[in-house]
């Protein structure tokens, strides 16, 4: 089981995003996720009839390391660490470290 997942919310820790609140667009692997308007950069494409793209300077966001965001307490409005947990039915679940509350039911 992953820390982070699609659709989480989170707060960037680093980086010259730091303090950007966003959702999490991508899960590329354990380490790396694209978070929805950070680490936007501009890529400067050429051309491409064959597959109608057009040229030009085209802004697209590039992954963060997973390290670098916490998932957003909205208890406690900070970001929080993640833990992982049996319930009694055996299911694996993510919980806050700070208030012991199950993130997926």
């Amino acid at each position: 089981m992953r820390r982070l997942r699609k659709g989480d919310d989170v707060v960037v820790t680093t980086g010259k995003d730091k303090g950007k609140r966003s959702t999490v667009t991508k899960v590329i692997s354990e380490s790396r996720v694209v978070v929805d308007n950070v680490n936007v950069v501009k890529r400067h494409t050429k051309a491409n009839p064959n597959q109608n793209q057009p040229g030009g300077i085209i802004e697209k966001e590039m992954p963060v390391d997973a390290s670098n965001v916490m998932i957003w307490n909205p208890q406690t409005q900070k970001g929080d660490r993640v833990g992982f947990r049996f319930l009694e039915d055996g299911r694996k679940v993510r919980f806050f470290k700070s208030t012991n509350e199950v993130i997926d039911v």
